[in-house]
């Protein structure tokens, strides 16, 4: 058995770069050797038919979240973990909502309409809308990003509106700001439709708990219920590994997102939990 582990085609620094580097140990680890390449030498394409590129491998562990290339390695008959499908719902703020909708509590939520047209304004109507129906303070997000990056916290309905107008010609969201748990959430690693393990991170400066904005993490209790809400998030979506991520509502945990390549450097080290390890073996376990 061989597999090909691909991250983007930008991919530089280290930071990036560790988790794919820690599976392919875990692997190799387990006899199973890996390259790690970039998704820059055309893994696949079309002519007449798919053609694939990658003929000498088993599986991918597919760290980018370019669905297009995703897309064709399935349809060239390539195991990807995560499966395309998984991935895209994941990138898309708006679209994980969707698939979860009635599955999971989540936070209220309201799409932003698409917009097109440049220098069209903002609907005054769409922002009374969403005041109403969410209140104020309200987050907004832009559907696809990471790391803390294109998420906002409008205060009052003139940084409302400042913030629509920012990302009008973005897929969007608006969302129900969950006070209590300002600066706060809680990651769970989901391996193979288990849960494994529990982060708190906090920041004391942001609203946004992110790491990469200054938030810290330490290791959490994981109890019964929220461990099955997680895996119930895994399985709707279909996904092999996941971070999902939770806010603290007085009313319990609510999903916030779920990233499909959710970093585990951090998380390994307050929690000394092996995810890499984890998620080896469950790759080499379905593979045969």
């Amino acid at each position: 058995m061989k597999g090909l582990i691909l991250v983007n085609a930008y991919t530089g620094s280290d930071h990036e770069l560790n988790q794919p580097r820690r599976i392919r140990e875990e692997l190799a680890g387990l006899g199973v050797p890996c390259d790690l390449r970039r998704n820059d030498f055309v893994p696949a394409y079309y002519d007449g038919g798919v053609r694939s590129r990658v003929g000498e491998y088993d599986f991918c562990v597919y760290l980018d979240k370019d669905k297009y290339a995703s897309r064709l390695l399935e349809k060239a008959g390539l195991r990807l973990f995560n499966r395309a499908e998984a991935v895209e719902i994941c990138d898309d703020k708006m679209l994980t909502h969707i698939a979860l909708a009635d599955a999971v509590p989540m936070p209220p939520t309201v799409a932003g309409p698409l917009c097109y047209t440049e220098g069209a304004p903002v609907s005054e109507g769409l922002l009374s809308q969403v005041e109403q129906l969410l209140g104020l303070p309200v987050v907004v997000k832009e559907s696809y990003g990471s790391l803390g990056k294109g998420v906002y916290l409008a205060h009052d309905r003139t940084e409302l509106q400042k913030i629509a107008e920012r990302v009008r010609n973005k897929p969007h969201l608006f969302q129900r700001y969950i006070a209590e748990s300002s600066g706060t959430d809680l990651r769970v690693i989901v391996i193979g439709g288990k849960a494994i393990a529990a982060m708190r991170r906090i920041s004391q400066g942001d609203f946004r708990s992110n790491a990469e904005l200054g938030g810290r993490g330490e290791a959490a209790a994981l109890d019964e219920r929220t461990a099955q809400l997680c895996e119930r998030v895994a399985r709707t979506i279909g996904l092999d590994y996941c971070g999902v991520d939770l806010l603290l509502s007085k009313d319990g945990p609510l999903v916030c997102e779920v990233n499909s390549n959710a970093f585990f450097g951090t998380f390994e080290r307050v929690t000394n939990v092996n995810v890499a390890k984890i998620y080896a073996e469950h790759i080499v376990r379905t593979m045969r």
